[in-house]
């Protein structure tokens, strides 16, 4: 069954390129800082996918373009190195597997560069040692080398270690690895799924982050994502999509009800 359907007629112009994959996971930091990056850098919808693994949603489109939303579609420009997947609703929980399967399937017919995916993870579970940053990285061992990729600037973010000893979940594949991330939705289970022999350099952003307004938060996870790729020369100020403005945290309060 057919998991991706392209707008262009060609392709093939992925073909290279970061793919970035903002997991669902604690207060939706990823999808946030996909917003970001969609909206200042004017990226525009290149590819839909097949919602099948997905709770399903839809919505009207950003600056009243014709269609709808979907769960899952892909953002890009043909003369930038990188594409951007917004995913707007989690996998349903019987198809976690199939959905990870479909993404690095994805990823690998394509022949994508590199594969960054970015996730939040809970600020309440912080040790003292990780209130100098909250942005973090994982490399997986299970990665090609990062030197002289896309991702090599990631080496710049500290590594992230576990700040809790609770028992992680089960996971398909042993992983020795991949700590635990709590709040971080399918990013272990990604990580941990990377087999012996993938070919694509991979690794994870991860910001420290609690549920609230988060759009600050978004703007240091944006941050940390130019820096890895190197192009924030581009971001003069990270741009916000017009319905942050009354479809984020809804509309503003009548303030005459408070007197």
């Amino acid at each position: 069954m057919t998991f991706f359907y392209p707008l262009a007629a060609n392709p093939q112009f992925l073909q290279s390129k970061t793919l970035i994959v903002p997991v669902v996971s604690v207060a939706n930091v990823s999808q946030l800082a996909a917003d970001l990056l969609i909206a200042t850098l004017d990226l525009q919808q290149i590819g839909v996918f097949d919602a099948r693994d997905l709770i399903p949603v839809v919505g009207a489109r950003e600056n009243g373009e014709n269609g709808i939303t979907t769960p899952l579609e892909l953002y890009g420009k043909e003369h930038l190195d990188f594409v951007v997947i917004q995913q707007r609703s989690p996998a349903l929980k019987a198809r976690k597997e199939s959905f990870i399967t479909s993404i690095m399937e994805f990823a690998k017919e394509f022949k994508f560069g590199a594969v960054l995916l970015v996730s939040g993870v809970d600020l309440s579970n912080r040790t003292d040692a990780q209130m100098h940053t909250p942005t973090y990285a994982i490399i997986p061992h299970g990665s090609p080398s990062l030197d002289s990729t896309a991702l090599s600037g990631i080496k710049d973010l500290p590594i992230y270690t576990s700040p809790t000893t609770q028992a992680s979940q089960a996971l398909p594949t042993p992983s020795t690895d991949v700590p635990f991330i709590p709040g971080g939705g399918l990013s272990r289970r990604f990580l941990s799924s990377l087999p012996t022999q993938w070919s694509i350099p991979s690794a994870c952003i991860l910001q420290f982050v609690m549920e609230g307004d988060n759009r600050a938060d978004a703007a240091l996870l944006a941050d940390a994502i130019s820096r890895t790729l190197k192009i924030n020369e581009k971001v003069a100020e990270w741009r916000q999509p017009k319905s942050w403005r009354e479809g984020l945290f809804g509309t503003p309060h009548d303030q005459t009800l408070f007197g």
